[in-house]
Parts: C-alpha cells; sequence; structure tokens
C-alpha cells in the first residue's frame, strides 16, 4: 500500500514511518517545522519504499502537486500544532494548521478517491473527567484550549467528510505519548531533559493532573490497525491504560536519573488546565485486535535511556527559538 504521511518528521510521525516503511510504500509530507526533525528518520534514508515532500497542508497547490505527483492510496494525518501551551500563548496558527491544513487535506484525498483516511487526534477532545469515569467514543467533545478546540472542530470536520461525501475515514483519539525522539516541551522529555542538565523542573500548580500514558510505538501499531481493520466512519480511542499524575511521573524521572527533589520548582498553573484524561480502549482492542503491550516503567526507563544516549540530538533541537519560547511560558509563573 502507498501511505501518505502528513508530519513524518515528527515524533509520533516519525515513529509510524519508521514502523511501516519496510512493508508499506511511504511518502512523508511535513513543513518541517521546529517540532520536525529528517534526524528522526536517519534509520530509514534511502530506503526504497521512503520518499520524502516538503510542503505545508495549509497550502492547497503544494497539498495537490504531492497528491498529484504520488498518487497515494492511504492518507494518516499526523500533521497538527500539537502544544497546549503554544496553542494558550498563539493559538492562530494552532487553528490554522489543526483546522484549515485538515480540510485542504479532506479535499485533495476526496478529489483523488483515496481507499482509507486515518485523522490523528487527541484525548483531550473529551476535556476533564473526574473518577471513576473513562472517555468512550461516544464521550461529548468538551475541549478546554484553542490546541483541543481545534483537534475537536477537525474531527468533526473529518467525520463530515464520511458522512456527506462517503470518504473512508477513521478518526483516533490518544493518549499523553511518550518515548524517544519527542521535542522536549511536552512533560516527560521536558523533564528527562531538564534532570540530566541540572536545570528546575517546573511543576504546574500542585502536580496533581493525571495523565495517560502510552508508548508511541504502541501508539503507531493502534494506528496501522485502524488502517487496516477500522470501519469506516468510526472514532477510536486509543490509551496506555496507565493514569498518573504528573508529579509521579516527575519522581519517577528523577528516580531514574538518580537527581535530587530539590530541581522541582512550582511554577503558576496554565490557563484552563484540564485535571484529569482517561479514556477506554475497548473499541479498538475489541474490533482490531491490538492492546498496549508496554509496560510504563519499562518504557519510562527505555525512554530515559535513550535520552541520555542521545544528548547531542536533543542540544540541536534545543535551538534559541525554543528558549526564547522556554522563557515565554515558564519565566513569569
Amino acid at each position: 500500500m502507498k501511505i501518505l504521511v502528513t508530519g513524518g518528521a515528527g515524533f509520533i510521525g516519525s515513529a509510524f514511518v519508521r514502523l511501516t516503511a519496510p512493508v508499506h510504500s511511504i511518502v512523508n509530507l511535513d513543513k518541517l517545522t521546529y517540532a520536525g526533525n529528517l534526524d528522526n528518520l536517519k534509520s530509514i534514508e534511502g530506503h526504497p519504499n521512503y520518499t520524502f515532500a516538503k510542503a505545508d497542508i495549509c497550502d492547497a497547490a503544494a497539498v495537490e502537486a504531492v497528491f498529484a505527483e504520488h498518487k497515494p492510496e492511504a492518507v494518516v494525518h499526523f500533521a497538527a500544532e500539537s502544544h497546549v501551551d503554544r496553542s494558550i500563548l498563539s493559538p492562530e496558527p494552532v487553528v490554522a494548521t489543526n483546522f484549515m491544513g485538515s480540510f485542504q487535506m479532506l479535499e485533495a484525498a476526496k478529489r483523488h478517491g483515496v481507499s482509507r483516511y486515518v485523522h490523528v487526534s487527541t484525548d483531550e477532545v473529551y476535556g476533564s473527567n473526574d473518577e471513576p469515569h473513562d472517555a468512550d467514543e461516544s464521550w461529548p467533545l468538551i475541549a478546554s484550549s484553542p490546541y483541543s478546540s481545534s483537534k475537536a472542530g477537525s474531527d468533526l470536520l473529518a467525520l463530515s467528510y464520511y458522512k456527506t461525501y462517503k470518504m473512508p475515514v477513521v478518526v483516533t483519539r490518544a493518549s499523553n505519548n511518550y518515548g524517544p525522539y519527542q521535542f522536549p516541551e511536552k512533560l516527560i522529555p521536558l523533564m528527562i531533559s531538564n534532570a540530566l542538565d541540572d536545570q528546575p523542573l517546573p511543576i504546574y500548580g500542585d502536580g496533581q493532573q493525571v495523565r495517560d500514558w502510552l508508548y508511541v510505538d504502541d501508539h503507531c501499531r493502534a494506528i496501522l490497525s485502524v488502517l487496516e481493520k477500522g470501519r469506516e466512519g468510526e472514532v477510536y480511542n486509543v490509551g496506555g491504560s496507565r493514569a498518573l499524575a504528573n508529579l509521579d511521573v516527575v519522581h519517577r524521572i528523577l528516580e531514574i536519573t538518580g537527581k535530587p527533589e530539590s530541581l522541582m520548582v512550582r511554577v503558576k498553573d496554565r490557563p484552563g488546565h484540564d485535571r484529569r484524561y482517561a479514556i477506554t480502549s475497548e473499541k479498538i482492542e475489541k474490533e482490531t485486535g491490538w492492546k498496549a503491550r508496554m509496560d510504563f516503567e519499562v518504557g519510562l526507563k527505555a525512554t530515559v535511556d535513550w535520552y541520555v544516549a542521545n544528548r547531542e540530538w536533543v542540544s540541536r533541537v534545543k535551538s534559541g527559538a525554543y528558549r526564547d519560547y522556554y522563557s515565554q511560558n515558564y519565566g513569569a509563573r
């Protein structure tokens, strides 16, 4: 199968490309923003099944040119501005990429008659839920940030193309991902990177916000299972079944790295911070046979080990632009 993957140089997209390129023909469409890094794909560089196309999903002409040249049979749409904090500081590019970029992709896929379109989304569209309730696919969408709102809107847009145009669309909503090659702005890579450099670890509020943790390779296997076995017009939750408070995760990272708890610094909580995300993956498990394999403690240790072994990669991605953002987001809290 020839698969067009958007955002294939990003954290999750590159993991999916590395997983599938040995089996399927992959065209990686990526704008190469701050979070897109072709270093993530060194292991498959030059592989006969892999092609890179630099393009912006918001550029209709560029997207059309990629479809016309490569004629993909399927699309897996990862490309998004995915960081909540950045969406709070500057919502316009997030809304433009996540909603209008998704619109351009759907239009091109409709024109070219793809046989499967997987729209990759997030559990954040469900908003916060209290114990013991875990969101299933029928849970209402109660997005709290410009990021999650833009994703909720693009989910509904993608599903409308199934209902209106009978496009073979499937939507996945995953919990918090972690693993190698993740840009150091999300909780786990940020805390690992700062701990290794003996820098302060900024903890929002009381640190008791709960997230469900999913190893990135498990997520990619889930997307592949939906690509092959998912029902058109359906939504599939993808969770790691490991819900932990942020503070618990940070304690584990400090224990693995051998760094002192004195590095933790409490900072003012971000606006609209959801308290708890938790989803059930019963539907995808029942319909496709997928199940998360990675134990969180094993996966976290492997992730820390990767960052220890790849300090040069971390140093390269922490550019001046990253330092400016970091100062703006955490400096005044």
